[in-house]
């Protein structure tokens, strides 16, 4: 093809040279009948070439760079138009081209153009999709997984959540001392995590609102960080969003310590090893209280070298009712809260103590590690349920593209305060993540839970299991402006 359009090429830049000759030396009606046929080769050349592009597109050939060829003819039509050959009106066939043209670029242009990430002013928005599919090898009656907090459900194609995110942070430097951040969020992990009827008066109001929450950097000393609103809790070291986690299921304590809070939290650092936390909130998993008491958190986090960071909390709480629903109210009260006291309601405190730590040993290994004991009384002087236990982590990742983690775990649950029997649970998880893309992984991971009693369901209600075995696979995606862990 190239061949062809070099040979009429050619005959295009003969025929300039001799309208040129016959400028000087032919008759009239020889130069006006030589004129006619440049510009008609001209044409040719124009509508094969067209065509020879519109070929080599449907081939999957990449449009050549400029050749000699096409320098010729460049050159051939430009000294037509300088010297009155070509005309300056564009022909039916020329026009419509010409819109053909633009409108593929436009096209393109826009299949090129990112969604919106970053708004003015800085703020980004930011977008999240986490699916799986598990298997349940005890074929459980109802096909519910036992004590997990995301997967929740065996042998059916799951919509774990689907998020978007608002966030602003705070910029001081650019003299911007406040900041906003919304998450939204739906799926199953939204009814697992927030708008429980037991802790919630009005579940409904806040159930897809996973954080909600504005700062406020005050100036003082180097900064206190202030927020208020709803917030996801920081008791525990795994989070909501998967594209962040080791593993794909969420640990024993991820399930049993609080999901949110709502109210007022502090942060302040003394420098870049040594902050510390305070909180003042409503209650844990709760957005309304269902009391007058205000539970408070008191802790620190510490980063000692690059390569190791250490949290420490301390959470005081009341998380017993002092009323209950009622439907005689004889006052005109809002919608949903009608309610009459407790006679001598429960007053026994809540205590969480609870601790992890990051070590990066090595670029391209992690290892972690959490410890926690709750302990809670339904009355002052009543004898306490507690949990106790701890998990370890370790990741290695051997490629950006692909790791491997695992998890081992103990809870000892005397009282049945998390699982509803007093029991001892354990569980192990092998994960291997593969990052497709910069924005996409998809997880294959093991589970095996196990416990001392025949506790896990199978498919006979009446014979319950002393374990539990899942293999499963998800995938994940995310996009957005902003950086880091969401």
């Amino acid at each position: 093809m190239r061949s062809l359009r070099f040979a009429l090429f050619a005959v295009a830049t003969m025929l300039l040279f001799s309208s040129l000759s016959l400028d000087a030396q032919g008759s009239s009606e020889e130069v006006a009948e030589l004129k006619s046929q440049v510009r008609s080769l001209t044409a040719l050349v124009g509508n094969l070439e067209e065509r020879m592009t519109a070929m080599e597109k449907r081939n999957g050939v990449a449009p050549a760079s400029m050749s000699a060829e096409d320098g010729v003819r460049l050159a051939t039509a430009a000294h037509l138009v300088r010297t009155g050959y070509a005309t300056e009106v564009r022909t039916e066939e020329a026009e419509t081209r010409l819109e053909t043209q633009s409108a593929v670029a436009s096209t393109e242009a826009s299949a090129k153009a990112p969604a919106p990430l970053t708004l003015p002013g800085g703020a980004t928005l930011n977008y999240y999709f986490d699916g799986y599919f598990e298997n349940n090898f005890n074929n459980p009656t109802g096909r519910v997984n036992d004590l997990r907090a995301y997967d929740v459900l065996s042998r059916t194609f799951s919509l774990n959540q689907a998020d978007v995110v608002f966030a602003l942070a705070p910029d001081v430097a650019a003299g911007r001392r406040y900041g906003v951040r919304i998450d939204l969020q739906f799926g199953q992990a939204t009814e697992t995590l927030q708008g429980n009827p037991a802790n919630e008066q009005r579940p409904e109001i806040y159930r897809n609102i996973f954080q909600a929450y504005g700062t406020y950097i005050a100036p003082l000393g180097k900064g206190l960080q202030m927020d208020f609103g709803k917030w996801s809790s920081s008791l525990g070291m795994e989070g909501n969003y998967t594209k962040d986690q080791i593993n794909y299921s969420r640990s024993y304590y991820f399930n049993f310590l609080p999901f949110y809070h709502l109210g007022m939290r502090m942060h302040y650092n003394f420098n870049d090893k040594f902050g510390v936390n305070y909180w003042i909130v409503n209650g844990t998993n709760q957005s309304e209280p269902t009391n007058g008491y205000r539970d408070e958190m008191f802790g620190f986090v510490a980063a000692p070298t690059k390569t190791v960071s250490w949290t420490l909390n301390y959470y005081l709480g009341q998380e017993h009712a002092d009323a209950l629903a009622a439907t005689n109210c004889t006052v005109p009260v809002q919608p949903g809260l009608c309610y009459q006291p407790l006679t001598n309601p429960e007053n026994g405190k809540l205590h969480i103590f609870d601790s992890y730590v990051t070590w990066n040993a090595t670029p391209k290994l992690t290892l972690a590690g959490e410890g926690d004991y709750v302990i809670q009384r339904t009355y002052t002087g009543s004898a306490p349920q507690h949990v106790d236990g701890g998990a370890g982590y370790a990741q290695y990742q051997f490629t950006p593209r692909y790791s491997i983690a695992a998890r081992t775990e103990y809870l000892s649950d005397r009282g049945g305060m998390f699982s509803n029997a007093t029991q001892a649970l354990k569980e192990g998880t092998a994960t291997y993540r593969y990052n497709v893309s910069d924005n996409f992984a998809v997880f294959l991971e093991y589970r095996r839970d196990w416990t001392n009693i025949p506790y896990f369901v199978t498919n006979n209600p009446a014979a319950p299991a002393t374990h539990q075995d899942t293999l499963g696979a998800s995938v994940v995606w995310w996009y957005g402006g902003k950086q880091g862990a969401w």
